[in-house]
């Protein structure tokens, strides 16, 4: 089974993709993870990738596809893969699904978690994190401690560039003018599933995991 959680940026998609991927008995690919490996490890992809990200310029979707590729070739993703983060275009979405067809496999559903753009900036800005382990804290529904400290290593937490409103709300339109398209790819030919977003997490994985059959 081969499966796309879609949503933009804030939707929950991370926290929700473990639980969907252990429910349906695939593994989660995160695209992020797969660039970090090649980057962290120079391979022969990485290097390409890290050659348009020197000169400036986004990596081509048939790299990126590339990429992505070279974890659905491993043994554990044979049966089906649960995607986070990919595809972001519409010709990402057309080379993943060629690769999948030409393979005996497609994408099966679409689960698509729907969030109001002013909740995702809310969620986004209000968000910190740790500097050293990584924690994640929110202004108001995890507020981190005294004097923005982390409550798991005590050091410093702080707002991200991509957190800041300004960056959040450049996001927000770049997810509606790229990746968004994708949702009408889609929907001409592929079961898709809307889930609110907008509720408590754990509501939030009852509907994701009840999408999944």
């Amino acid at each position: 089974m081969d499966i796309i959680l879609f949503g933009p940026p804030g939707a929950g998609k991370g926290t929700q993709a473990t639980a969907a991927s252990e429910a349906a008995g695939i593994v989660h690919v995160s695209t992020g993870d797969i660039f970090r490996h090649h980057l962290k490890n120079g391979t022969a992809l990485g290097q390409k990738v890290r050659g348009f990200i020197s000169e400036g310029q986004l990596v081509p979707d048939e790299v990126v596809m590339e990429v992505v590729a070279s974890r659905l070739e491993e043994a554990d993703a044979q049966d089906g893969v649960l995607f986070d983060g990919f595809p972001r275009t519409v010709n990402q979405a057309d080379l993943l699904r060629s690769w999948l067809r030409e393979r005996g496999r497609d994408v099966d559903v679409v689960v698509n978690l729907v969030v109001p753009d002013e909740v995702v900036e809310a969620r986004l800005s209000g968000r910190r994190s740790c500097l050293s382990c990584g924690a994640t804290f929110h202004v108001v529904q995890s507020p981190p401690g005294p004097d923005d400290t982390c409550t798991k290593c005590e050091d410093k937490v702080v707002q991200r560039k991509d957190d800041k409103a300004e960056t959040v709300r450049k996001r927000i339109a770049t997810y509606h003018g790229e990746t968004a398209p994708v949702l009408a790819w889609a929907r001409g030919s592929v079961k898709v599933v809307d889930v609110d977003a907008n509720q408590a997490i754990s509501t939030v994985r009852t509907e994701v995991l009840t999408a999944l059959g």
